[in-house]
């Protein structure tokens, strides 16, 4: 279940990855990866989009007018600071996935891997 903390003026949201999925499937929200360009080559959930870390400047994502941002790395680590960052420029309504890339393949639920036999993208599980 979606817990909330403050940070600053801004409230972070933590959402499960059934809840992300959810909330996905609904278009309710965007998934914005944080993990390196590597990590994300080699599986991804479909449809997320890339912003590494190394290279992320909070000040150059859209407003949240028409959906929500929610973050996720491969722990939760890397999107919790992603997410304290964007709290530092004043956006005030921020969510990440709990237990990252690693809770959404634990909980079973789909995503794009290269299948090392042939190169290609696959759906996984």
């Amino acid at each position: 279940m979606a817990q909330s903390e403050t940070i600053g003026g801004a409230t972070l949201e933590t959402l499960t990855p059934q809840e992300v999925k959810d909330r996905f499937d609904r278009n309710e929200i965007v998934i914005i990866d944080v993990r390196t360009p590597a990590e994300f080559a080699f599986e991804h959930i479909a449809g997320a989009m890339l912003y590494p870390m190394s290279s992320f400047d909070p000040a150059k994502l859209p407003g949240q007018t028409e959906k929500a941002i929610v973050f996720h790395c491969g722990s939760g680590i890397r999107s919790k600071r992603v997410a304290q960052a964007c709290a530092s420029v004043g956006m005030t309504k921020l969510a990440h996935m709990e237990g990252g890339f690693g809770a959404w393949k634990s909980a079973g639920l789909p995503y794009l891997a290269v299948d090392p036999a042939t190169g290609s993208m696959v759906s996984k599980p």
